[in-house]
């Protein structure tokens, strides 16, 4: 396997990893602070921004490795 495809499966999975172990972290956080419905949904709201801030990087780079 070549090095560069062995770092891009690794970059993967372990982002995932990372995105599920602090999804459990807020929901956590939530719980314990007792931040209610409203308060979850905002944590999570801005977790949530971020994963799509990382997905979309990864879109863009994709699209201009094919077209650039």
């Amino acid at each position: 396997m070549e090095p560069e495809v062995f770092e891009e499966w690794m970059m993967t999975i372990l982002v995932t990893v990372l995105i599920g172990f602090m999804c459990f972290i807020v929901w956590d956080l939530a719980k314990k602070s007792k931040a209610g419905r409203f308060g979850t949904m905002i944590l999570f709201g801005v977790l949530g921004l971020g994963v799509l801030a990382f997905v979309i990087k990864s879109v863009v780079i994709a699209y201009l490795e094919q077209h650039g």
